[in-house]
Order: C-alpha cells, then sequence, then structure tokens
C-alpha cells in the first residue's frame, strides 16, 4: 500500500529520491540539448510530496506556483524497483488535488522525450501536450503538458 507525505524540500527522503532521478536523467540524456536540472531549483518549495511503500521512501513529487492560476509539476520520480505499484499515479494525484485545493486553476509540466513512461501517466491523468513555455521554449527533446484542475 502507497503512503503519501506532504513535506517540505528539505525533506531528506525528497532530496535522496532526486539524486536517484537526476542520476536517471543524466543516463537516459547525453545531449547537452536536453537540461533537465537547468530549471529545478527549489529552495524552501513547501508543496513536496514523498510517497512510501512500507516505510521506504519510494517516489515523490512536487509543484511550484508559475502565476495565480498555474502550478508547475516538477521532480515527479518512481525509484524502478518500485514502478508497476501505482506510486506514480498515487503521487500525481495527491499534487493536483493538493493544487486545487488551493484554488489553483491549472497544472502544467516538462518531461523528455526520451521518457516515454512519463508522457503514457501524464496524459492517463488528463494531460495534453502543448507548446513548450517558459524556459523549456526552444528546447527540442522537452515535452510540455497541461491539465486544468
Amino acid at each position: 500500500m502507497v503512503r503519501i507525505k506532504r513535506t517540505t524540500a528539505k525533506n531528506r527522503d525528497f532530496q535522496n529520491l532526486i539524486m536517484e532521478l537526476d542520476s536517471d536523467l543524466q543516463s537516459r540524456y547525453s545531449s547537452e540539448n536536453y537540461q533537465y536540472n537547468a530549471y529545478t531549483n527549489l529552495g524552501n518549495l513547501q508543496t513536496v510530496v514523498v510517497a512510501y511503500i512500507q516505510d521506504i521512501a519510494v517516489g515523490c513529487g512536487c509543484f511550484k506556483e508559475l502565476d495565480v492560476d498555474t502550478v508547475e509539476i516538477k521532480r515527479m520520480f518512481v525509484n524502478p524497483y518500485f514502478r508497476g505499484f501505482g506510486v506514480a499515479s498515487s503521487v500525481i494525484e495527491e499534487l493536483l488535488d493538493w493544487a486545487k485545493r488551493l484554488y489553483y486553476k491549472q497544472a502544467v509540466l516538462e518531461t523528455g522525450i526520451k521518457q516515454p513512461e512519463s508522457i503514457k501517466l501524464y496524459a492517463k491523468h488528463g494531460f495534453t501536450v502543448i507548446d513548450n513555455f517558459g524556459p523549456y521554449k526552444g528546447m527540442e527533446e522537452s515535452v510540455c503538458m497541461r491539465r486544468f484542475l
């Protein structure tokens, strides 16, 4: 059973999972054109979730405000050994519910073309592909998506 904990970017489990995420992305993208970590400074972000199976931190995600109506989903990751157990769906639904309860109207995100499992997950949860926004404009390996809340 997946347990979700709301926390902050200072959470040690979140930080460890982010290191795993960065390693995974580095192995997928050898091209310098895709800067997966260029826009990921989360500082003191207060809207982070960590997923646990038993007492093991297995997944994470967060969101940050882009404007009064929009949040950007960031740093979604599930340890490969725990994929297929609904962890990612639990994380994304918790983030979307949290954002909606804070009265945001839409969520956007960026993923990469070499992450088909991510694109499929987001589509399953109602996200559709949009033109690359903000810092992702002109990044050919980026895929941007949006979902109204």
